[in-house]
C-alpha cells in the first residue's frame, strides 16, 4: 500500500493550527503526531512550516457536460479545480439536456468516474412537474436538489407556487436555490425600455438589483419555515438578504447560506475594467454590500463559501451585454483569493477551513471527508502562504482559456494536492497518471 509522509506542516483543523506530521496510507490520513519517524515504504514530503489544509468543497460548480463542451468539460475543470486546491465538487444540471430525471443524473456520474480529477456529486434540476423524480433521490447518493427560483429559462425555472410548494414539503434530499424574482428583473428591464435605452454592464446590478434578490430569497426561506425543509441558499449577494439568516453553528441549522468568492472579492467599481468578463447571476454588487457578506462570514450567518464556477468562451462573453452569458471561471484561483483575504487580515485561515471543507461537509453530512483527522480521506493542500502566483495565460488550466484574474498576483501559492491520498498536484502540473477520485457519500 502507497504511503506519504507530509513533515513538519502546519494543519489547520477544526479552529486550531497543529505543528505536527501526517502520514497518508492508500486513501487515508493514517497517523498525525507531533513526529513521526519515516519507514521505506514512505515518500517523504517536506513541508518546512506550510499551512496544510482539508481540501475544498465546492458545492457550487456548472462543468458543462453534457452538451455544453465547447465551455468546458467534467475532465478539464475538474483539473483546474485540483489546481486550485478544490478536493470534492458538487455539479449543477443546468446542462444539455438539463439533468431533471434520475437516468441522466446517473449518467453524468458514469462521466465523473470516467473523467474527474477530483471527487465528485451532481445535483438533480427541479422542474415544475417532476416532483415524482425528486421523491426518488436517495439521501446517501445524491448532494441534493436545485430549483432555479424565477431566474432561469426552459424547463429548470420553477415559479409556480404549487410547484415550490410540493418540492419543499417532499423533497428527501437538501434543497439549494437561486434566488432572484423573475417578476422584480422583468420591471427593472422595462424602465430601460420606457426610456429607449440600451441597458449595458454598468446596469447589471440595477436590473438583477437587491429586490429581486430579497423577494426571491425571503420567499424560499417562509417555504422552508412553513414545511420544515432543509434549505440551503446560494450565492448570497446583498446585505439586506443578511436579516434572513440566523447565526450560530451550521449543524444546528435547518437553513443555510452561502457566498461566492467573486462577490467577496469584486464590487461594482470593478465593472468599469472587467465589463462582462465578471457578469453574472446573482450582480455583483456594491463595495457595502461585499464588506457585509464579509462580516456575515465572521458571525456565522454565512455558513459556506464557494465558487459557482461557471466558463463560457471568450468569444461568448465579448458580446453586448445584453446577449453576452453569465458567469466566470474560478476555481483555479478561488483558494487562492480566499488566501489573499487572510493576507489583508480580512479572514482567518482557520476561518478558510471552516467554511470551506468543513461546514460543506456537515451540512450535506459527507462521509469521511472535510476534516484532517485520523481515518478520514486524505484530501489535502498544501499551501505557502509566502510564495505568490501570478496568474498568466499560459498557466490557465480551464478548457475557455480566460481568467478575471488574469496578471493578479495572488500573495500564496498551492504547492500540493492530494485526492485520495494520491497526489494529483504538485505544485506546477497536473500529475496525469493520477485519477482517484471517487462519488461522494453522505452519512444523513
Amino acid at each position: 500500500m502507497s504511503a506519504t509522509l507530509i513533515k513538519n506542516a502546519r494543519i489547520v483543523n477544526q479552529g486550531c493550527v497543529l505543528e505536527a506530521d501526517l502520514r497518508i496510507q492508500g486513501q487515508r490520513i493514517s497517523q498525525i503526531a507531533s513526529e513521526l519517524s519515516a519507514t521505506a515504504q514512505d515518500r517523504i514530503v517536506e513541508a518546512d512550516g506550510q499551512y496544510l489544509l482539508p481540501g475544498m468543497i465546492d458545492d457550487q460548480v456548472h462543468f458543462r457536460e453534457p452538451g455544453l463542451t465547447h465551455k468546458g468539460t467534467i475532465a478539464s475543470e475538474s483539473r483546474a479545480a485540483v489546481a486550485g486546491g478544490i478536493t470534492s465538487y458538487m455539479e449543477m444540471p443546468n446542462v444539455s439536456p438539463a439533468t431533471t430525471t434520475i437516468e441522466a443524473l446517473e449518467l453524468k456520474y458514469a462521466i465523473g468516474e470516467r473523467d474527474s480529477m477530483a471527487n465528485y456529486s451532481f445535483y438533480l434540476g427541479a422542474t415544475e412537474d417532476n416532483l415524482e423524480q425528486i421523491k426518488l433521490l436517495d439521501v446517501s447518493k445524491h448532494c441534493g436538489v436545485k430549483v432555479f427560483m424565477g431566474a432561469s429559462t426552459g424547463d429548470l425555472l420553477v415559479e409556480k407556487p404549487s410547484a415550490l410548494e410540493g418540492i419543499f414539503r417532499e423533497s428527501p434530499v437538501l434543497i439549494v436555490t437561486h434566488c432572484e424574482s423573475g417578476q422584480v428583473i422583468a420591471s427593472n428591464m422595462a424602465k430601460f425600455s420606457s426610456a429607449d435605452k440600451e441597458p449595458t454592464i454598468f446596469d447589471h446590478p440595477i436590473i438583477r438589483d437587491t429586490e429581486a434578490c430579497y423577494a426571491s430569497s425571503s420567499y424560499a426561506v417562509s417555504l422552508a419555515k412553513q414545511y420544515q425543509s432543509q434549505l440551503h441558499v446560494l450565492h448570497i449577494t446583498t446585505e439586506k438578504e443578511l436579516s434572513l439568516f440566523e447565526p450560530g453553528p451550521i449543524a444546528s441549522k435547518n437553513i443555510t447560506a452561502e457566498a461566492c468568492v467573486h462577490h467577496l472579492w469584486f464590487s461594482d467599481h470593478d465593472y468599469a475594467r472587467l465589463g462582462n468578463s465578471i457578469k453574472c447571476n446573482p450582480s455583483i454588487k456594491s463595495r457595502s454590500d461585499r464588506d457585509a457578506l464579509i462580516q456575515a462570514l465572521h458571525n456565522q450567518q454565512i455558513d459556506i463559501i464557494a465558487t459557482d464556477h461557471a466558463p463560457h468562451t471568450w468569444q461568448e462573453k465579448q458580446q453586448a451585454y445584453h446577449r453576452a452569458p453569465a458567469g466566470l471561471p474560478l476555481v483555479q484561483h478561488a483558494l487562492l483569493s480566499l488566501l489573499d483575504h487572510v493576507q489583508h487580515q480580512r479572514l482567518s485561515i482557520e476561518h478558510v477551513v471552516e467554511k470551506t471543507a468543513h461546514n460543506p461537509a456537515i451540512r450535506y453530512g459527507i462521509e469521511e471527508r472535510g476534516f484532517i483527522s485520523e481515518g478520514y480521506y486524505a484530501d489535502l493542500v498544501l499551501v505557502d502562504i509566502k510564495q505568490p502566483t501570478r496568474v498568466t495565460q499560459d498557466s490557465l488550466l480551464y478548457h475557455c482559456g480566460w481568467s478575471p484574474f488574469i496578471n493578479h498576483q495572488f500573495s500564496s501559492s498551492i504547492c500540493s494536492t492530494w485526492v485520495n491520498g494520491q497526489q494529483v498536484y504538485d505544485g506546477n502540473n497536473i500529475v496525469k497518471s493520477a485519477l482517484p477520485a471517487q462519488r461522494l457519500m453522505f452519512n444523513r
